[in-house]
């Protein structure tokens, strides 16, 4: 009899089925793998931004960025950069809706990770290339520099930059501004993981193939040292004692100003009992005085009493005072402006604000976003400004920066270019209450100080107000939604720093070299495929 016939099929029958189906679940692990990764690196990045003092993990979530796009096409390199841009954008953004809700959260960091989407679009296209992390941190420039310009006047408030105001790379922002801390940060990572997988592969060990992504991966952190002991913090022009009024609101939200004589009286009040501190001996008398932004949204060309209550401030502390004030504050086109009062000669000067808050000072596409929520009708009809302005307050020449344009770079540096030997930036950001949002800004005045070489004073309504040394350490700081005056002596400087001659220059050769390895890396794509 023959041998009944074995009911299992044999181990070479089965292989072909096994093997494409465990070829599959590879791939979907694989793939699940990335978005997880893809997904933390944005995290990684996010907690590298103040108030967390983590700035060493944003080479990290660049590393596993890195690692993500590696071999990947633009679409794939798409996809993982909007995940990462999630991870990033969702948390850090998340104030923008603290009292309107995800409607405004949401979209805006949603749109922000699609243009992070887009740069890693081509980050992955260019990690064949040889030097790929040099190429790669070029074209996340370009994508900053986007995310800059569109839309709506951009939204930088993101630079990675921004996360860098301690440790080794903020020295570089002297030398080429956020363009070049963004690289530096971006190139340790993607030479990292480059350098990480060549090893972990066991493939192009040899010295010469590691090379690039080991000095991509060392070099700019230690030039950031490097540099570091070069900063310039001497008084070249003397020195001033500033003083910065915080006077508080009288509640965060929407409608912290809807008590506007309140905030104004506050404001006076800390200055008058700062008056009487000086007269004391308690402390040093101020050269000048900064208020914060909106500290007067009563326009007090306008309102008599209003007028006489910042005129007895300025007498009573001897100093001229850089007052935040609302013009024509009752009409339909408003201008936040910031107004040089004079002790004896009243008001002298005006300051326009030049960079307008979208959705907040404007409202693009107001009917448009109306069928969403009927709050777009809280924003504001702001008349913009168009000129840098220096403010002559005793001995300092003062550059204003107010509040959100403290985040565009050409901003901050017309008013040195214009001869400021000290910057002030007057904020209110009661409107986000005890978010990170405050400590999130207040880290781009400390990246402002040094790379413009100048201290910095930052006066806001609630908090945190802060004077800051031209190195980028602060001086002193307040709390959050907390009466206060803060007196300090700090330099004048003159000089100019490299950052301030080439100005956007760098920036735009980033993105010009960027944009031609991305156009030679599709080029080189097109000749290897098959015909």
């Amino acid at each position: 009899m023959t041998a009944p016939m074995s009911t299992h099929m044999s181990h070479a029958e089965e292989t072909p089925v096994d093997v494409r189906t465990a070829a599959r679940r590879r791939r979907r692990g694989a793939v699940l793998a990335r978005v997880v990764l893809a997904v933390a690196s944005g995290v990684l990045l996010y907690l590298s931004f103040q108030p967390r003092p983590l700035w060493w993990l944003a080479p990290l979530g660049f590393a596993g960025l890195f690692w993500v796009l590696s071999g990947r096409g633009a679409r794939a390199g798409f996809g993982y950069g909007l995940l990462a841009g999630l991870g990033w954008m969702v948390p850090l953004l998340w104030w923008t809706g603290e009292f309107v809700g995800p409607i405004a959260a949401i979209p805006l960091a949603v749109l922000q990770a699609a243009l992070v989407g887009v740069a890693t679009a081509g980050i992955a296209v260019v990690t064949r290339l040889p030097a790929a992390p040099v190429w790669a941190a070029l074209l996340w420039v370009a994508g900053e520099t986007l995310r800059a310009l569109v839309p709506f006047g951009g939204f930088p408030w993101a630079k990675i930059a921004f996360s860098q105001p301690e440790g080794g790379y903020l020295s570089l922002a002297a030398l080429g501004g956020t363009p070049l801390v963004a690289f530096a940060v971006s190139v340790t990572g993607f030479g990292a993981a480059q350098l990480a997988r060549r090893c972990v592969a066991g493939r192009d060990r040899r010295p010469a193939r590691l090379a690039v992504p080991l000095l991509a991966a060392v070099v700019p952190l230690t030039a950031g040292w490097a540099v570091g002991p070069l900063v310039g913090v001497a008084p070249e022009a003397g020195e001033v004692t500033v003083a910065v009024v915080q006077g508080n609101v009288p509640r965060a939200g929407l409608d912290f100003n809807a008590q506007r004589r309140a905030v104004l009286d506050n404001h006076v009040r800390r200055t008058v009992e700062l008056a009487e501190e000086v007269r004391a001996g308690q402390v040093r008398r101020p050269d000048l005085v900064i208020w914060p932004e909106n500290s007067s949204d009563i326009d007090p060309y306008r309102n008599p009493d209003a007028f006489a209550a910042i005129d007895r401030a300025a007498k009573a502390i001897g100093a001229p005072i850089a007052v935040g004030a609302v013009l024509g504050g009752d009409t339909d086109r408003p201008r936040n402006t910031a107004i040089l009062w004079d002790p004896q000669r009243g008001p002298i000067e005006e300051y326009t604000k030049r960079r307008l808050q979208p959705f907040g000072e404007t409202m693009p596409l107001r009917s448009f976003f109306r069928i969403f929520s009927d709050k777009v009708d809280r924003a504001g009809r702001f008349v913009p400004g168009t000129d840098p302005r220096v403010f002559a307050m005793s001995k300092a020449r003062v550059g204003i920066a107010m509040c959100y344009e403290v985040a565009f770079d050409a901003a901050v540096r017309d008013s040195v270019t214009a001869g400021a030997t000290l910057l002030a930036v007057p904020s209110n950001n009661a409107t986000f209450g005890f978010t990170e949002m405050t400590y999130q800004q207040l880290a781009m005045d400390r990246l402002r100080a040094v790379e413009h070489g100048r201290a910095v004073v930052v006066a806001t309504t609630s908090g945190v107000s802060a004077i800051i040394r031209p190195d980028g350490t602060v001086a002193q700081r307040t709390s959050l939604f907390t009466p206060a005056a803060l007196v300090e002596t700090v330099p004048l400087r003159t000089s100019v720093t490299v950052a301030d001659r080439l100005g956007a220059l760098p920036e735009w050769i980033m993105v010009v070299a960027g944009m031609a390895g991305l156009a030679g890396a599709w080029s080189r794509r097109r000749r290897q495929a098959p015909v």
